[in-house]
């Protein structure tokens, strides 16, 4: 089976809370005349291991690299089909091929359930699945990355069905802040980039302090003795400011978001991943947003990761 091997001990925490989620969803819905979907859009293997594999991924982002591997553990997906009360559908998307054969296989040992595997680039497929009709369904999506792949677009699809709640994985510090520079402006090709996550450029005024007004600016000589506005550079936010900010973006497109996000931190206490929840069901909501808070409030355990 190919290796899927991500995190330490915060990945078995975050798994953990997400797992209780799909738990009391189920629980609360169970008596619903609705279709209860789980859509996994980086499902892996459906296993997990400690160790990171060598993926560009792994490769550009160190964090995510561990040295023992400490053998297979379930992942997101095979947590969701051992959910009692259980979803009445699962749909796994995976784009890299030798892993959907794992997930093939997976489906052959849970034959009892309706299991859908899709092969290919997750915001597509994500997007697709969006467009199809949602009377009478409700889904938990699960958007578990390495890296910064969940376009904007994808998520306001989600938004757009008022039927799925999603749990967000989102790539503070070995994505986000790699690529927002303390001291300048990224260059376009940057730009773009967080442009695909964040949806437009208001992040540019949001998370960077512009320079000095003229009044306030400093002065120097110029080579023929003439006074020259020396502005201050521009400066990158606090890490709580862009937490912050990725929180109310999301506000204006869902129903509903979690005041609270689950913070993955390495063994430096430095935030890697923060994870969000949404709530898309105006109706559902604030349940819904009331029993992630909840989950996610709980004291997180101390990591044994390696340092970085």
């Amino acid at each position: 089976m190919a290796k899927q091997q991500f995190g330490g001990d915060w990945t078995e925490d975050k798994l953990s809370r997400v797992k209780e989620y799909f738990e009391r969803y189920n629980t609360a819905l169970k008596n619903q005349p609705f279709i209860r979907e789980y859509i996994d859009a980086f499902a892996g293997t459906g296993y997990r291991e400690v160790r990171c594999e060598e993926t560009d991924e792994a490769t550009q982002f160190p964090e995510l690299a561990e040295n023992e591997v400490r053998g297979f553990l379930d992942g997101s997906a095979r947590i969701a089909l051992k959910v009692e009360p259980g979803f009445t559908r699962f749909t796994f998307i995976e784009k890299n091929p030798k892993k959907v054969e794992d997930l093939r296989r997976l489906k052959e040992e849970f034959a009892d359930k309706d299991i859908r595997i899709e092969c290919g680039d997750a915001n597509e497929w994500v997007q697709s699945i969006c467009r199809e009709s949602w009377n009478y369904r409700r889904a938990v999506l699960f958007l578990d990355p390495f890296g910064m792949q969940v376009s904007w677009q994808t998520l306001k699809a989600v938004a757009a069905t008022k039927c799925i709640d999603a749990w967000i994985l989102f790539p503070l510090c070995v994505g986000i802040t790699r690529l927002l520079r303390k001291d300048e402006i990224p260059d376009e090709s940057i730009c773009r980039r967080l442009d695909f996550v964040f949806g437009d450029r208001s992040w540019l005024d949001a998370l960077y302090r512009q320079p000095a007004s003229a009044s306030t600016a400093k002065t120097q000589r110029t080579l023929f003795d003439e006074p020259e506005e020396e502005s201050h550079p521009v400066r990158r936010i606090e890490l709580s400011a862009i937490e912050e900010y990725y929180r109310a973006r999301l506000r204006t497109i869902f129903a509903r978001v979690a005041n609270n996000s689950f913070q993955l931190r390495n063994s430096k206490n430095v935030p890697l991943y923060l994870l969000y929840f949404v709530a898309g069901n105006e109706k559902g909501a604030p349940i819904a947003v009331k029993i992630a808070e909840s989950i996610m409030r709980r004291d997180q355990p101390r990591c044994s990761e390696r340092r970085i």
